[in-house]
C-alpha cells in the first residue's frame, strides 16, 4: 500500500492569503506572473507563498482547488430552502453561473492551458454533472418533473457542462461560461417541467 502525504492544515492566515490569491488569479488570470508578481501583488514574501505549495504550478492547483471548494458550498448552500426540483436544479444551475461570473478570461484560458489546473475543472464539472442527474432523478421519482430517462437527461446536461468547460461555446456564440450556464439552467427546467 503506497503511503500518502498529507499537507498540514493550514492556518487562518493561509486561508485568507490563498483566498486572496484566487480572487488575483481570477481577475488576472497566473500565466503571465512570476512568483515574485504575486508576492509583490498579495504584500508577502515568497517563502509565505511556499508555505502554501512548493512552485508557481502547485499554487496555481491549489488556488483552483480553493475556488471549486468555496463555490461548491455556496451553490449548495444556495439550495437551502429551495422546494421543488425544478427549482433546485434552476437554483443549482444558476448557482454554477453566479460562481463562475467573476472568472475573468485571462483566468479562464490560462486555466485551459494548465492542465493540473484544467484537471481541477474538469472533476468539479463531474461533480456538478453527477448532483444535476441525482436532482433530475429525484423530481422524477417524485413526479415533479416529467418522466424522462434521468440518466439520459443527466448526461445530456453533462455534455454542455463539458462544452461550457472547454470553452466551445464561447467560441460558437459568445457566451460567457456564467451565461452559458444560466441559458442550461432555463432551458434543462423548461423542458423537464413544461
Amino acid at each position: 500500500m503506497a503511503r500518502t502525504t498529507q499537507r498540514p492544515r493550514r492556518t487562518a492566515r493561509q486561508d485568507a492569503l490563498l483566498d486572496r490569491l484566487v480572487t488575483l488569479f481570477a481577475a488576472e488570470g497566473f500565466a503571465r506572473l512570476t512568483l515574485d508578481d504575486i508576492a509583490a501583488r498579495l504584500s508577502c514574501s515568497k517563502t509565505t507563498l511556499y508555505a502554501l505549495a512548493s512552485s508557481k504550478q502547485e499554487l496555481v492547483v491549489e488556488a483552483a482547488r480553493q475556488y471549486f471548494r468555496v463555490a461548491t458550498a455556496e451553490v449548495e448552500a444556495g439550495l437551502d430552502g429551495v422546494e421543488g426540483c425544478g427549482p433546485r436544479i434552476e437554483a443549482y444551475l444558476r448557482g454554477v453561473a453566479a460562481c463562475l461570473q467573476p472568472l475573468s478570461p485571462a483566468f479562464l484560458e490560462d486555466l485551459s492551458g494548465f492542465a493540473p489546473a484544467a484537471a481541477v475543472y474538469r472533476r468539479n464539472t463531474e461533480a456538478a454533472a453527477d448532483r444535476i442527474r441525482q436532482l433530475v432523478s429525484a423530481g422524477v421519482e417524485s413526479g415533479e418533473l416529467r418522466p424522462v430517462h434521468a440518466g439520459f437527461v443527466g448526461e445530456m446536461v453533462a455534455a454542455t457542462m463539458f462544452e461550457i468547460q472547454r470553452g466551445r461555446l464561447f467560441e460558437r456564440l459568445e457566451l460567457t461560461d456564467a451565461e452559458a450556464y444560466a441559458e442550461l439552467a432555463t432551458f434543462v427546467v423548461t423542458a423537464l417541467t413544461d
